[in-house]
């Protein structure tokens, strides 16, 4: 470090060193202000038809959101799932890759909100109750009876994000430059075997 200043000071203005360094400030706030939900909990257990997913996360949206639901702009979230086998001669070998996409939208007609998972919709009163719900994944299949075997110890990683591949383009350049659009989780990781797993209740939301 000490050979490295008096070379970059010759080279860089007072001014370009300034500009650089508050770049490098905002990119480290980027960074650091990036998982903004968190996993609260995630349990993978068994039914008849395989295995299921149950987990709850923790997070509120920014003004910034808040505002673009209000003026009818839908946002899209996407819990991603997945499951690797571990392998002592290799590199872990993937099971398993699943993501579920959930819409967040805003009727002003009904003043209502609406969750859309695929076909299926549900209706609050309020923000707060939408968001509450999708918070709280319950009983979601992703995997089939005879994926795992007895004897092997896997790895399970689940989180939340926000998807903005999903929204009109204009808000995909904005979101680029706003880390108020960066809205996600850092994957939440746990092992287990099979014996592990415990049965999956009958609550299916």
């Amino acid at each position: 470090m000490d050979f490295s200043m008096p070379c970059w000071k010759k080279r860089l203005s007072p001014g370009l060193r300034h500009g650089l360094i508050g770049v490098l400030l905002a990119l480290f706030s980027l960074l650091a202000n990036a998982a903004d939900i968190t996993v609260r909990s995630a349990q993978l257990l068994g039914d008849d038809d395989g295995y299921v997913l149950n987990a709850d996360f923790d997070f509120a949206l920014n003004a910034r959101l808040d505002e673009a639901i209000a003026k009818g702009v839908a946002l899209y979230f996407v819990i991603d799932f997945e499951l690797n086998r571990s392998r002592w001669y290799w590199f872990d070998e993937q099971v398993i890759s699943r993501s579920r996409s959930i819409q967040l939208s805003y009727h002003a007609l009904t003043r209502q909100y609406r969750l859309t998972r695929g076909n299926l919709h549900q209706s609050f009163p309020s923000l707060e109750d939408a968001l509450r719900i999708l918070a709280r994944t319950r009983n979601w299949h992703v995997l089939d009876k005879g994926q795992l075997k007895g004897d092997q110890t896997y790895q399970a990683a689940v989180r939340l994000r926000l998807d903005l591949t999903q929204m009109p383009k204009t808000f995909q350049v904005n979101a680029l430059a706003n880390r108020d659009w960066n809205l996600s989780a850092d994957w939440a990781r746990w092992t287990f075997t099979l014996a592990e797993i415990g049965a999956a209740s009958g609550d299916g939301r």
